[in-house]
């Protein structure tokens, strides 16, 4: 069988078109890396890429047994070189730093910190991981496809031997997520014996994986566009992309053809066959999320308080607010995920040097200089828009001038400490002006040749947070909030206070107030419940506040598992700086990835212009009103899904009965959810073909999440996967979804196939 897999045009690295880079050839014979996790745990192991150039093989050792383990070149976010990561940094010393390297994963999986024996050796894993990375990203789901299924034939296959028995087929079926009847099985199984000799080999294998991986609903929907004859033409696909809701010509087809197609004589007649017709629904041209918002495709020119924009709350934390570790690498992962508003929670520290952790509590410290130095690193990888520091300072004096220095020398012409125009302005200014540019939030001196008491300036905004923890004091009615006097303001540092230029933080001295008295450059930060106050109360005031100016909202301070509330109340009244839990994977984060999906997920998202003018009137129990939207039918027609993840691979007999739900996140009478029925025993290919419908009343503010959950009789239901969306995201028609984990990392190849159809009301 292995001799099978090399002749497949994906399974191994020759077919990567790398068979004679020096470096993968390295990577294939193995090499004898260390392992660095702290000064005493640095262990020497052999890593070694397997044939399929897709899986790297390393021998790892618990007590005194030693046991084999891979990881997916797909898991694989990034490779750094040096010490470019917080546990090289600490530990890694003992090697020179041209010898050490760092795998980031996807999702939630801690860094792998390496340290090679040789620079050259450090710099072929390098160059021969990042070569694989990017002919992965190439790869199509068809080819994703045909690997995952060629991983599973080499486990099935027990005894090597390059053949595989009906008890082999049958462990295969399991391990694939499907209880086929042991009848059907091994009728399938002997019309695939051509030699009946109760060993499926070579083509036989493939023949009995091209039955397995039929899709009778693709099937359905080919034939009914290409007739008789069993071919589209370009006609015929122009006729199904205009049916898809495409604007498509003849030209567009014939590009479509031309990519998609496999077979070389039907691509020169400007055919397509069935195979290629998977292909391009398998594509992100068949992607139900919307290909040109990708891209950055909104206005990028309006104030900043006109835009969602990507925060996120603690976010040095790794794990629980309690007693969890802080780290700079949440800080890296929350801007490779398109964050652009982050918290640093700032602290007396030893030797002079601030430090940041969760105060009074158990956490983890790390040093102030240190998360200075990942921003500067981290911050325009991803997104080349503003980035806003939230910080909560508990520092005196000669530490806070201390981080005012870190600051300038560290990020240098990247921190903006004056305005644009030199001149305070009216309105802020906009994401595309402020490109490349870090802004501090956070107290501010008043100038005291002014008016004291005209000057809103507090101790620090979230000093909330802390007394909700420590469940000392209650909070603060609005009566209770009065201007610092002088002598209290002082306590901040002329150096840091000069380094607040738009985001001053004040508090909150009520909406009438507020609206009576705008302030652009002035920043209020509200927990959930006080947010939700105010919506509930003031809900026409509130929004009209977020018109013209930021507001941050954050989690309640009780929340010892560092949970998330429901981002999406706080986006109907126009909130901006929604700060989340990052480190806290489910729902709420999954509507958080699926708001700021769109516009190239570069962490602004333009808020609907009834949000951004301020005339509309806000009730939360019915639709805004005095906006220009329509409502909206949507039809979801959940049609069938493609290779679920076994969630027990230690039970060979546990297989999922799989169902989906899909929820719509809104305002208040737009949220709903619905669910098909289950399927027994079958993740590898179930079919449901159930119409679920919903009425919008705003959907430019709706979210659509997709969940595959196992269905239990006796339990809560285990989750699958998911997807989460902007409706105005969504591509009408046939569709496939593909869908993520709980922390956010592909479960390629599993995905959900759809029907969408958009009814104006």
């Amino acid at each position: 069988m292995r001799d099978r897999f090399r002749s497949h045009p994906v399974r191994s690295c020759c077919h990567h078109g790398l068979t004679e880079d020096e470096d993968i050839k390295v990577m294939l014979k193995g090499s004898l890396l260390w392992k660095i996790k702290s000064h005493r745990g640095q262990k020497e192991r052999l890593y070694r890429l397997q044939e399929d150039g897709m899986t790297i093989w390393f021998e790892s050792r618990f007590q005194r047994a030693h046991s084999k383990q891979i990881f997916s070149i797909m898991h694989i976010e990034g490779v750094r070189e040096g010490y470019q990561s917080e546990g090289l940094r600490k530990y890694g010393s003992s090697f020179p730093e041209k010898h050490c390297f760092t795998i980031v994963f996807k999702g939630k999986r801690k860094n792998l910190d390496l340290a090679a024996q040789r620079e050259e050796e450090a710099q072929t894993w390098v160059r021969g991981l990042n070569k694989l990375m990017a002919k992965v990203k190439a790869m199509s789901q068809r080819e994703k496809l045909d690997h995952w299924i060629h991983d599973i034939l080499r486990q099935a296959d027990k005894d090597k031997d390059n053949k595989m028995c009906f008890k082999e087929i049958k462990n295969m079926l399991k391990m694939i997520n499907i209880d086929m009847n042991d009848i059907y099985a091994h009728q399938l199984f002997k019309e695939c014996d051509k030699s009946n000799n109760d060993r499926l080999e070579e083509h036989e294998i493939e023949e009995f994986c091209t039955r397995l991986m039929k899709r009778p609903e693709l099937d359905d929907i080919f034939y009914h566009y290409s007739g008789e004859d069993c071919v589209l033409s370009v006609e015929e696909l122009v006729e199904f992309l205009q049916d898809q809701g495409e604007k498509a010509s003849l030209a567009d087809a014939c590009r479509i053809i031309q990519t998609y197609e496999l077979n070389e004589k039907a691509k020169q007649q400007d055919l397509m066959m069935l195979d290629g017709f998977m292909m391009y629904l398998l594509s992100a041209d068949g992607n139900i999320l919307n290909q040109e918002h990708t891209r950055v495709y909104q206005d990028m020119s309006q104030p900043l308080c006109h835009y969602f924009i990507s925060s996120s709350h603690n976010t040095y934390l790794t794990d629980n607010q309690i007693g969890g570790p802080s780290s700079t690498e949440a800080y890296i992962r929350a801007f490779m995920k398109g964050c652009r508003c982050v918290e640093l929670d700032c602290w007396e520290g030893s030797n002079g040097e601030p430090v940041i952790y969760h105060g009074h509590t158990l956490t983890s410290k790390i040093l102030f200089r240190d998360v200075i130095e990942s921003i500067r690193d981290y911050a325009f990888k991803q997104s080349p828009y503003p980035v806003i520091l939230s910080l909560e300072n508990h520092c005196g004096l000669e530490q806070q001038a201390t981080m005012a220095r870190h600051m300038k020398t560290i990020l240098g012409d990247m921190l903006l400490t004056q305005t644009l125009d030199r001149q305070v302005s009216r309105v802020l200014p906009s994401p595309e002006q402020l490109k490349g540019k870090i802004l501090v939030k956070g107290k501010k001196l008043p100038d005291l040749r002014g008016d004291l008491e005209n000057l809103s300036f507090l101790s620090d905004e979230e000093e909330e947070e802390e007394e909700e923890r420590d469940g000392r004091r209650s909070l603060h009615s609005l009566q209770d909030i009065k201007p610092l006097q002088a002598k209290d303001a002082l306590q901040v540092a002329q150096e840091l206070s000069d380094m607040v230029v738009y985001c001053k933080a004040v508090p909150f001295l009520g909406l009438e107030h507020a609206l009576r008295n705008p302030q652009a450059h002035e920043v209020s930060s509200f927990n959930e419940r006080k947010a939700r106050k105010y919506i509930k109360e003031s809900g026409n005031a509130f929004v009209r506040y977020n018109a013209q100016q930021l507001s941050r909202i954050y989690p309640a301070g009780l929340k010892m598992n560092s949970s998330n509330f429901n981002p999406q109340e706080m986006w109907n009244a126009g909130c901006q700086l929604v700060a989340l839990n990052f480190q806290t994977p489910g729902c709420e984060m999954d509507l958080n990835d699926g708001r700021f999906l769109q516009n190239g997920c570069c962490g602004y998202v333009l808020k609907p212009r009834f949000l951004c003018n301020g005339q509309s009137t806000f009730q939360p129990e019915a639709p805004l009103q005095g906006s220009s939207h329509r409502s909206i039918m949507l039809m979801i027609k959940v049609i069938s899904a493609q290779q679920l993840p076994k969630l027990n691979k230690e039970k060979k007999n546990s297989i999922v009965d799989p169902f989906v739900r899909v929820e719509i996140h809104g305002i208040p009478v737009d949220c709903d959810k619905k669910n098909t029925l289950y399927k027994i025993n079958n993740g590898f290919n179930p079919c449901w073909d159930e119409m679920l419908t919903f009425q919008l009343q705003v959907p430019e503010l709706a979210l659509v999440r997709f969940v595959v959950e196992d269905y239990d009789n006796t339990s809560c239901n285990d989750f699958v996967g998911q997807f989460t969306l902007p409706v105005n995201s969504m591509k009408e028609g046939y569709r496939h979804i593909h869908l993520l984990s709980k922390d956010g990392a592909s479960l390629s190849p599993a995905t959900l196939f759809v029907h969408v159809k958009f009814k104006r009301l």
